[in-house]
């Protein structure tokens, strides 16, 4: 399989993933403005919609939109537990996260990320932001080590991926003391580690 990514952006998500379930997997980088691959190719003959994440199969099949990814990936792994156990509630409990953070806070960061946003609007959006993380502070002061209790899932690889966003958006973490420690323990997984070396991040 193929994931097209560009670093640090939402593909990175289910770059985790991949690494998490241990599938093998080859890491393409696409250049979001020139919309091209570092192969030269033409992203949008491979995905019209022009966004990462895009996971091409090895039957040339194309899956896009990265809670699906992370769905499809998970269920060639079953035994990481990414996505929970098929029919029990922690399936729909993982489910509801990702959702969550794909509607509230992923979302959420889009006006901050254009550059033709207004100030004020972006201070309306940190805002809004700020109250999400407020009610996940409150979720994580419960002495969970994940949003799942004990089990590392794939809505933790996605709420990392959205939370790194804070830094480069006026978004300070260190306000939200155990999203903060949450957040460090994500960083500190080795196939998290692996996956924003790939990357060339930073970690965390």
């Amino acid at each position: 399989m193929k994931l097209y990514f560009s670093p640090g952006a939402c593909s990175l998500s289910p770059h985790i993933v991949l690494r998490e379930a241990g599938i093998a997997f080859e890491l393409v980088r696409v250049d979001l403005r020139a919309k091209k691959t570092d192969k030269g190719e033409d992203f949008l003959a491979i995905n019209p919609k022009g966004q990462v994440p895009t996971l091409q199969l090895d039957d040339g099949a194309v899956l896009t939109e990265g809670p699906v990814i992370v769905q499809y990936v998970s269920e060639l792994a079953p035994a990481a537990g990414l996505t929970g156990t098929a029919g029990t509630m922690s399936r729909w409990r993982v489910l509801e996260w990702l959702n969550h953070i794909g509607t509230e806070l992923h979302k959420g960061f889009g006006p901050l990320f254009r550059p033709n946003t207004p100030d004020a609007y972006k201070e309306i959006a940190r805002a809004s932001l700020g109250a999400k993380f407020d009610a996940l502070e409150k979720a994580m002061s419960d002495g969970r080590a994940w949003l799942m209790g004990d089990a590392f899932t794939a809505a933790d690889g996605y709420l990392f991926t959205v939370m790194n966003w804070g830094r480069l958006t006026g978004i300070d973490i260190a306000r939200w003391p155990a999203l903060a420690a949450y957040h460090a323990r994500v960083a500190a997984r080795p196939k998290v580690q692996e996956a924003m070396a790939a990357e060339g991040l930073k970690r965390g």
